[in-house]
């Protein structure tokens, strides 16, 4: 599952250690049968300064909402939904024996991908399937600004074994207050990482559900 592990890579900012990896990212994704829809962004990463890069990275990613990869940003908003659903995320990782070294927000897609390679192939279909849709959502904003980084997300929507459905998007919610939400707290813990009562795994939604008829 390593292309999880590529496409994660490049949805990153852009780093030195990036730019030096992308011959064996180009053949990883040629080997996945995903290079013509990175095609267009490893032409820009081998192609530009790094300091341009980070820069168009930042305009992208974190000037524009609508972009944000922060896949729950664009289902529960404001909706205090979204903290218990970042609690599940974190215990199907910790299920499956997965550590976040980092500190970004357990849904964070770079991650989620990463976390992605690190599954076998149903498991990471079965995650995917939920995921996609937000993905997909993502995609079409980054491709409607010409963002040549609509292709990456496009290529994880085409590793899913389900079509995507269109999104209903509630508002966006400033990130920095998500952040604030989510740090922590008087006790100096952070309440993502708090132990929660439910010995079981939580299942994780990305999308929302159609009630039953």
């Amino acid at each position: 599952m390593k292309h999880f592990k590529a496409l994660s890579a490049l949805l990153s900012y852009p780093e030195p250690e990036l730019l030096e990896a992308l011959p064996e990212i180009r053949a990883l994704l040629a080997d996945a049968g995903l290079e013509p829809q990175v095609a267009p962004l490893l032409a820009e990463l081998e192609a530009g300064e790094l300091i341009a890069l980070q820069e168009n990275y930042v305009l992208v990613f974190d000037r524009n909402p609508s972009h944000s990869l922060h896949l729950f940003e664009h289902i529960h908003g404001e909706d205090r939904a979204r903290g218990q659903a970042m609690v599940d995320l974190m215990e199907e990782y910790k299920g499956h024996g997965f550590e976040m070294m980092t500190s970004e927000l357990p849904d964070y897609l770079p991650l989620f991908l990463e976390f992605l390679s690190q599954t076998d192939a149903e498991e990471a279909g079965r995650l995917l399937s939920d995921a996609v849709h937000v993905v997909a959502h993502v995609a079409g904003r980054l491709r409607e600004h010409n963002s040549v980084y609509a292709g990456v997300l496009d290529a994880v929507v085409w590793l899913s074994p389900v079509a995507p459905e269109p999104l209903t998007v509630p508002p966006v919610r400033d990130m920095d207050e998500a952040l604030e939400t989510f740090g922590p707290g008087a006790d100096g813990i952070e309440p993502l990482l708090k132990p929660t009562l439910r010995p079981e795994i939580a299942p994780v939604n990305f999308y929302p559900q159609r009630p039953r008829a």
